[in-house]
């Protein structure tokens, strides 16, 4: 079984702090007159290390205290520091650098208390003195360190989202750029053919002669062509949707197609990227049924699962298996927005007739689940 980051952290904290206590222990075994409570106070002091992280301040009191009290009592060697010094550096990498300094002067202070002034005695307590201001510095230079490379890594996130919004401002430009030049070379062409069109079938009709049955069919094809225009030039305006599939599917029965929507599991609120691809492949399933079922009914399922969203749409149309499909833009663009969120998408022809559109869309692990 894989451990957590905290998990580790934590046996790792108390490894640490058994293998300071045993070292300790090992050395008042070697030296004559440890008693059973020098024993209980270096394992006091060394396995209270094992919660620096939580409380370093406490951890520091408890551990100055209890070896400082072994070593007045049982006059210790210099590695009975080995507790407090560990002490003093997550104390001072905490940023306590004053308490971490007044454990360091208590615990040399009671070091040094343990017997005659004598050159030894000054010696060892000169050196512990230099490993303690070791253990400051050392600490506070980790302090520093750290807080640098959370700069750092703060600045490197600052400039990646920076780099994102402007990648969607200059697609936003362009889009807009895409839009005024359709707008400018293809409205006024395809308006003056309808117009023309027009006109014609009513001279036509005013003359009382037959209307031509192409010239029907360029007058109904312009305005056809007016309509996806228009649409295609909102899609371009805003990539952001403009509803809720639910929206979708109240506009598409205004307009005449038989829809009903079935949301199953739990409905929630869904990020950005998963949301635009739900409301654009309803979208695109409810514009293709309109245009190529005929009079078909329509079905919408959202299924909300733990990790997945499923979206179905399915019509009873015109559409057969033995029929080859050819995908047109919008199944193309369904696919692509599909694929770019690391889906799914089946569409094709059903066995008993019309058209299905499936599409699976990972929402990630919810934190309650594991």
């Amino acid at each position: 079984m894989q451990l957590d980051q905290a998990t580790r952290r934590r046996l790792t904290d108390a490894t640490l702090a058994v293998v300071i206590g045993g070292l300790v222990v090992t050395a008042a075994a070697f030296h004559d007159g440890t008693t059973l409570v020098d024993y209980a106070l270096i394992t006091l002091g060394s396995l209270t290390l094992a919660a620096y992280r939580g409380a370093p301040r406490v951890v520091l009191a408890i551990t100055t205290a209890t070896t400082t009290a072994y070593v007045v009592h049982a006059h210790p060697g210099s590695l009975s520091a080995l507790p407090v010094l560990a002490a003093v550096y997550t104390a001072a990498r905490a940023g306590h650098r004053a308490v971490a300094a007044l454990a360091s002067a208590v615990f040399l202070a009671g070091f040094a208390a343990t017997g005659p002034a004598t050159q030894e005695i000054v010696e060892r307590t000169t050196l512990l003195t230099g490993w303690f201001l070791c253990a400051l510095v050392t600490g506070l230079a980790d302090r520093n360190w750290q807080a640098y490379l959370r700069q750092t890594e703060q600045r490197a996130l600052e400039a990646e989202r920076t780099r994102e919004e402007a990648a969607l401002r200059r697609a936003g430009e362009e889009r807009l750029r895409i839009a005024r030049e359709l707008h400018d070379s293809l409205t006024h062409s395809i308006s003056i053919v309808k117009l023309q069109a027009g006109v014609a079938v009513h001279l036509a009709r005013k003359r009382g002669e037959d209307v031509p049955p192409a010239l029907l069919a360029i007058q109904e094809a312009g305005g056809e062509a007016m309509r996806e225009l228009r649409a295609t030039l909102d899609v371009l305006r805003t990539d952001e949707p403009t509803g809720t599939p639910a929206l979708l599917v109240e506009r598409a029965r205004a307009a005449g197609l038989a829809v009903d929507l079935r949301v199953t599991g739990e409905e929630r609120a869904l990020t950005a990227t998963v949301d635009r691809a739900a409301y654009r492949i309803v979208q695109e399933a409810l514009t293709n049924a309109a245009r190529h079922a005929g009079p078909a009914k329509v079905t919408v399922e959202l299924d909300y699962a733990p990790c997945e969203l499923t979206i179905r749409v399915d019509d009873d149309g015109v559409a057969r298996p033995a029929r080859q499909l050819r995908p047109g833009i919008g199944l193309t663009g369904m696919r692509e927005r599909v694929t770019a969120l690391g889906g799914t998408l089946q569409a094709g022809p059903r066995a008993e007739g019309g058209f299905s559109v499936r599409a699976e869309l990972p929402l990630g692990i919810p934190e309650d689940v594991s």
